[in-house]
């Protein structure tokens, strides 16, 4: 009989298409789900029957409790290489290998600039005015040329972020926790003496850190009432660095001019979530490592993970 795999989250219906599965087709029987399968009854109750189970970032959770109910799971592959919802040591008391793929290839900066730009210049409202025989104009754009881009991290994507900011004649300053001058310089870029500072004196600012115990509710209701009222804010990172409950309300009341976000505190998110009818808010669902490039490197690599494993030689092993 052939070990069956299951692939979550393939809300596309691509896994099977973007890269060639008939490597380990012999042996492995794939079955995509297009729908999340949400709580830990459902994914134990669907995954029973599976020996491989190939997951997409770090949506769903793989706790010691779930990973006990799930007896034939052998093998477990995940997209990219640092995952924090999978519990490892239960994998390995109960037999199974985690593996992981490359991680993104096309990192979210591009679809940072699509959020921004699109705030600044109002696109989504103009164009469905526009679409719907509304008003020929209805929103001033904000410029971007000489004004100020304040990043919350500036590694391998906050780094790329502050390039396009140089090039489109903004001002660009950063602030870390870690962050040197000689970091700052070497991009460009000003160092913020302080969060503080950084915020008050933004116009915009993208969030590019990674999520840690230091960084987790970094911008609460106090920082977020620094910003200035014409001030965006961008997040294509984590969304439990900004504290949800204080965003949605700074953009309720007006004190800040938007809000582009790509990552939410629960994924997918619910009908009834406040996040889909929030005003001044550009969202996508969580868009960032969604593209051609990403997929073939996820999807591709997993195959590879799993021909791996099957020859008795896993490769890419997690943690």
């Amino acid at each position: 009989m052939r070990l069956r795999c299951a692939v979550l989250d393939d809300f596309q219906r691509v896994a099977t298409e973007v890269v060639d599965w008939s490597p380990v087709a012999d042996e492995v029987e794939v079955v995509s789900f297009d729908t999340h399968l949400d709580g830990e009854d459902a994914l134990a109750a669907a995954l029973a029957d599976f020996d491989i189970v190939v997951t997409l970032r770090e949506r769903v959770p793989f706790p010691g409790s779930l990973i006990a109910r799930l007896p034939r799971l052998k093998l477990l592959v995940a997209s990219g290489m640092r995952n924090s919802v999978i519990d490892y040591a239960a994998a390995e008391e109960h037999g199974v290998t985690v593996c992981g793929t490359s991680s993104s290839s096309t990192p979210p900066v591009e679809l940072t600039w699509a959020l921004l730009l699109g705030l600044a210049r109002g696109l989504v409202e103009e164009s469905n005015s526009l679409r719907s025989g509304g008003p020929w104009q209805s929103t001033v754009g904000a410029d971007l040329h000489g004004r100020r881009l304040g990043l919350l991290g500036l590694g391998k994507i906050g780094s790329r972020v502050a390039r396009i900011g140089l090039a489109f004649g903004m001002r660009v300053s950063a602030w870390s926790q870690n962050l040197t001058e000689e970091r700052t310089a070497e991009i460009g870029v000003e160092l913020a003496p302080s969060l503080e500072d950084l915020l008050v004196s933004s116009d915009f600012v993208s969030v590019h850190l990674a999520l840690s115990d230091r960084s987790r509710g970094l911008l609460g209701p106090g920082e977020l009432a620094l910003l200035k009222p014409t001030a965006y804010l961008i997040n294509t990172s984590r969304a439990a660095i900004v504290d949800q409950e204080a965003l949605l309300a700074a953009l309720h009341e007006g004190r800040i001019a938007g809000a582009g976000v790509d990552v939410f505190d629960i994924e997918p998110l619910p009908a009834d979530h406040p996040m889909r009818t929030a005003p001044r808010l550009l969202a996508t669902p969580h868009l960032g490592y969604v593209s051609q490039a990403n997929y073939t490197t996820y999807y591709g690599q997993a195959v590879e993970d799993i021909r791996a494993f099957l020859a008795g030689a896993p490769v890419r092993r997690l943690p």
